[in-house]
């Protein structure tokens, strides 16, 4: 049984949340304050931090039919499912077949609108997330309990994260602190530089408050550190200015700091013991029995599935959904998939499929991605409807290959022969060929971090750093719903604000574009 943060404190919980109505409403969204509560019981302070890492991978506090948010379909309405689908359906390497309202836009980049329910999905998790863990920090600061600085820590830290995806996804939103936590009137636009600036500000105020080493699945100062590392990595398309100096010091800390080793086999990562892993820095919490949603992996393993045309049991599932495959974007980088001695390149279901996605709504047009499974690594497993896999949020491959391109972009203090060696590292784990120093240039390092890490939540990021998402310069399948693909424009390198956020507070302006 894994050891992880599952004390929700349930009948606390009961009390303490409830569903998102308004997303930028920033009054409290509790009848019994906070402050009550842990008076109440000091020991609930930790069930509810655990319920606040836990926003990310369930759906609700109440089982995978329960939800935080206002939707339909509780199922959808995940953190975790909503990067899935905003990051990945959205670029090059994954499409989905299921053709639902939303979706089939994302998969096709086109056809982006105010009223897609996917993008208010991740915009609500946003504005759930951050008021709540901002009236939990207000609480804990009005409190004796015991490690409250800890606590405090962690929260700023997964308000942090939530305002991340609000930078990357949509490139503004509003600002809710500590300090106009409760303003009744409507709070102003934040831009992207200004949204970036406060969680630059909060993460290097808690980085040395945080553990070197904390409760697996909670975060630690590595965490801290590789998310301060991605927003520097970005901060060109975030703000206008570069800071891969500031990207390359903190992936640096994670790596000759932090304590973590690339596992020695790549699947070790994505199966359903992987919290064995000695490589995740930052896992999102799944587990079949105690934590079921069908917005955490559940989503990655049973969605890439299919009866029809593989063996469930062997990925430790006993459901299929037939939804995800990846297209040749992907698979075709490690060349003939027969004949490669990379390990990731096996990681594909060909039989009965076609290498040409001609019909991205064919299930057998594309190759499913097999890389997420529920079978353990090591010893055996049961197969189960839902997931026990952990999402590796964070991981040391991508921490080398942040270093590599950041040396490649000029940071000083890197350098260009341990670039080679962090790049070589990654991939003769997996048995690929090591490359020279004149193989290490930006464009190997993109097929790189497609190789190694497509479905985890960065490719649309990636591209866009790259200058490769937008316009025709690089087409993938059904980019701009074309099956050899088109050029979309460049107001899709953020996604529109949602009708209901426009709705609720006036002084939100739309993206240009929608």
């Amino acid at each position: 049984m894994k050891k992880i943060i599952r004390n929700l404190a349930a009948a606390f919980l009961i009390l303490a949340f409830s569903s998102c109505s308004d997303e930028l409403d920033t009054k409290p969204l509790v009848e019994q304050s906070f402050e009550n509560l842990l008076q109440q019981d000091p020991n609930a302070a930790q069930g509810l931090l655990s319920r606040m890492y836990a926003t990310f991978a369930l759906t609700g506090p109440s089982g995978p039919g329960s939800s935080d948010i206002q939707t339909n379909d509780a199922g959808e309405s995940g953190f975790l499912r909503g990067i899935i689908n905003l990051q990945d359906f959205s670029a090059d390497a994954m499409k989905n077949r299921w053709g639902d309202d939303g979706l089939d836009q994302l998969t096709t980049t086109s056809n982006w609108t105010q009223n897609n329910k996917f993008f208010r999905y991740l915009f609500d998790r946003v504005y759930y997330t951050v008021p709540q863990t901002t009236n939990l920090i207000l609480a804990l600061n009005n409190t004796n309990v015991q490690n409250k600085e800890l606590y405090i820590s962690e929260l700023r830290f997964l308000r942090s994260l939530a305002y991340y995806y609000m930078i990357d996804c949509f490139g503004k939103g509003v600002l809710v602190t500590t300090e106009n936590y409760g303003t009744a009137s409507p709070l102003p636009e934040a831009s992207r530089t200004e949204l970036f600036n406060y969680v630059e500000s909060e993460l290097l105020a808690i980085e040395n408050d945080l553990p070197m080493t904390n409760q697996y699945g909670r975060a630690n100062r590595s965490a801290c550190r590789m998310l301060l590392a991605k927003l520097y990595l970005n901060a060109g398309v975030y703000t206008g200015t570069e800071r891969y100096n500031d990207a390359l010091t903190f992936v640096n800390k994670v790596i000759t700091e932090g304590g973590y080793t690339l596992a020695p086999n790549f699947v070790q990562n994505f199966s359903g013991d992987n919290n064995t892993s000695p490589e995740i820095i930052f896992p999102l919490i799944a587990d079949a029995l105690t934590s079921q949603s069908f917005g955490n992996t559940t989503y990655l393993v049973n969605g890439s599935l299919n009866s029809d045309t593989m063996p469930l049991s062997f990925f430790g599932a006993n459901q299929g959904w037939g939804g995800h495959r990846a297209t040749k974007a992907w698979y075709g980088l490690f060349g003939n998939l027969n004949t490669s001695s990379d390990a990731r390149a096996q990681l594909f279901w060909t039989a009965g499929h076609t290498f040409e996605m001609d019909d991205y709504k064919v299930w057998v047009n594309g190759y499913p991605s097999t890389k997420f499974r529920n079978s353990n690594f090591s010893g055996p497993s049961t197969a189960t409807g839902f997931s026990s896999t952990d999402f590796p949020m964070f991981r040391l491959a991508d921490a080398y290959l942040m270093y590599a391109e950041c040396v490649l972009r000029g940071a000083t203090g890197g350098s260009t022969s341990q670039a080679l060696a962090y790049v070589n590292s990654v991939r003769t784990r997996s048995g690929a060929t090591a490359i020279s120093q004149s193989d290490l240039i930006l464009d190997f390092i993109l097929d790189e971090r497609a190789r190694e890490l497509n479905f985890e939540g960065h490719r649309r990021s990636d591209l866009i750093r790259f200058g490769k998402f937008t316009g025709g310069s690089y087409l993938w399948p059904w980019k701009g719903n074309v099956l050899n693909g088109t050029a979309i424009p460049d107001t899709y390198k953020v996604f529109p604000l949602p009708l209901t956020a426009l709705d609720a507070n006036p002084n939100l302006t739309q993206n240009p574009g929608y």
